[in-house]
């Protein structure tokens, strides 16, 4: 499903100047520091502000076009937005808010979607309870709940974990892990957090200053160094090939990495993030050695300041070391040198 996005408003000082498309459905996060205009565009998409300038296009459908006099109310938008702090209804049950965006959908869902809606965000236990007994965590799930129930053509999610302290927020992410793989519709994510963005989005756009500076898929745009974007070594597309000796394989095109066994089926798709410090290099094969995955890599670039930012090509995926430059010059590391990348520790999602 495409979305295209344009526009163009000045707020006092700050102007908002962007223009990006997105071709399918998934997680887009739109990614950068505070200020950068990344709730102005939702806020925007909702309808809930009309630029000076701009179209808005939901897999060709206008929603904006302010040279053709365009302009659809946020009602009639089919747009599920969920802000930071859930905005629940306080005297209704979790059951009725959850009915509430249904009720109001144009296009009412079967009773069949609402019990699945209710499985994959666990909610079946909370139906009775009023938000006031709620956990951060559990009033965020009922509030994405809400808006999925409104039948949405797109759902949009300001920073939904950043008032939440960290155990809040690992309760809620694995949820949100599983909307990002089973619901079929554009979802846009508002993140200033690179660890969250890497967990849970397909695309990035970055904004910075009310622009776009960088836009392309997670598992390409995290690798780049001297990037606006920290890196954070790589986001990998797995498959579990099989379970060995307490371990799971997983491939990936460029090789396989040994995990702690996973109640996985084989075939099963797993993300997996590498953090770049936890990527040592050497220029011969370690033989004695507990790491389970060393993988021959080429060196592709090196860039970073204070310390160095070794991008480095296994097959068609790319990694990207941290190591000190004293290490790069000690290894003599330019582009097209030849290493083993021998990885510490693999993050594997939680949903997985």
């Amino acid at each position: 499903m495409s979305v295209e996005v344009e526009l163009r408003h000045r707020f006092g000082a700050f102007a908002l100047d962007v223009a990006f498309r997105t071709e399918r459905a998934g997680v887009t996060a739109l990614f950068g520091p505070s200020g950068a205009g990344k709730t102005s565009v939702i806020n925007a998409i909702a309808g809930l502000f009309k630029p000076r300038h701009g179209r808005i296009a939901v897999e060709g459908r206008a929603v904006l076009d302010t040279p053709s006099g365009i302009f659809v109310p946020a009602v009639a938008r089919r747009t599920g937005y969920v802000f930071q702090d859930a905005r629940l209804f306080p005297h209704m049950s979790v059951a009725d808010n959850l009915r509430f965006g249904w009720k109001r959908a144009e296009h009412r869902c079967a009773e069949a979607q609402i019990a699945h809606v209710i499985e994959m965000l666990g909610l079946r236990e909370l139906l009775e309870r009023r938000p006031l007994s709620l956990s951060g965590g559990e009033k965020g799930r009922v509030a994405i709940g809400r808006a999925l129930l409104s039948s949405p053509d797109i759902l949009l999610l300001d920073e939904p974990l950043a008032a939440l302290d960290a155990a809040r927020r690992a309760e809620i992410v694995p949820y949100l892990e599983r909307l990002r793989d089973q619901a079929r519709l554009p979802i846009f994510y508002v993140s200033h957090n690179v660890d969250e963005v890497a967990r849970l989005a397909d695309d990035i756009v970055m904004l910075r200053g009310g622009r776009v500076v960088a836009q392309g898929s997670v598992f390409d745009l995290l690798t780049r160094i001297n990037s606006e974007i920290e890196p954070v070594g790589a986001v990998l597309a797995t498959n579990v090939a099989e379970h060995r000796d307490g371990l799971t394989v997983l491939r990936f095109d460029g090789g396989e990495l040994y995990v702690p066994r996973l109640k996985r089926e084989s075939g099963a798709r797993v993300r997996v993030r590498i953090r770049a410090e936890e990527i040592m290099l050497a220029r011969e094969e370690p033989k004695a050695i507990s790491a389970n995955n060393v993988l021959p890599a080429t060196v592709t670039a090196i860039g970073g300041a204070a310390q160095a930012d070794v991008q480095l090509a296994i097959g068609r995926v790319h990694l990207v070391a941290r190591i000190t430059r004293a290490s790069v010059a000690r290894l003599e590391l330019q582009p097209g040198v030849g290493v083993f990348a021998v990885v510490k520790s693999v993050i594997v999602d939680s949903s997985q």
